[in-house]
């Protein structure tokens, strides 16, 4: 069969398929960022969404960058290829329901985005469950340099989401998104802040 591959060959060949699938996230994100500025009338507008809109275009762009960890995985197998794009996929997920390709049956996003909440949270849960699965893939060492926070930041963040889930109340979805936003900014700052 020949000399197998070096492990950096790879995740380079892994990485291109997860960059095209976060990618095609972003693309989602940017082009429903665009519309609502070319026809903002088009759509009545509602700030969670937007604000999720946000937090959504900060985590795809955070995975992206968060997963040159994988370098440090010497061994890929398919079963662990099939995760980490799996975990890709669910930001297209998130996305695309932000940004759906047809809204005529909706009164405006608010309408929209609370009938759409329990697959969108449920797709955040999904992610904190893949970043867990995920970050004890890159070993224990990196699971220990996140510290005593990440754990909690998981659970409650989990916790929130399915409450979230289930209810409908505008003030909790309006105030989730910002606070996410800003806590999510500063763990980036505080433990991302530089690659690899």
């Amino acid at each position: 069969m020949g000399q197998a591959p070096a492990a950096g060959e790879v995740f380079l060949h892994v990485r291109v398929l997860v960059g095209l699938v976060l990618g095609l996230a972003l693309t989602r994100l940017l082009s429903g960022i665009s519309g609502i500025v070319q026809h903002p009338r088009r759509r009545r507008l509602y700030p969670a969404h937007l604000a999720w809109v946000a937090v959504v275009l900060v985590m795809t762009i955070h995975f992206w960058w968060w997963e040159f960890g994988l370098e440090r995985v010497t061994t890929w197998r398919f079963e662990l290829f099939a995760f980490v794009l799996g975990y890709a996929f669910l930001h297209y997920l998130l996305a695309s329901l932000l940004f759906p390709e047809w809204m005529d049956d909706y009164a405006g996003y608010e309408d929209y985005f609370l009938s759409r909440r329990v697959w969108f949270f449920g797709l955040l849960v999904a992610i904190c469950v893949a970043d867990w699965v995920d970050t004890w893939i890159k070993g224990p060492a990196y699971l220990k340099a996140l510290g005593p926070e990440y754990p909690v930041r998981l659970i409650v963040c989990g916790a929130l989401f399915v409450t979230a889930a289930w209810t409908a109340n505008r003030r909790f979805h309006i105030a989730l998104p910002l606070l996410f936003l800003v806590y999510l900014l500063s763990w980036i700052g505080r433990i991302y802040e530089i690659l690899g």
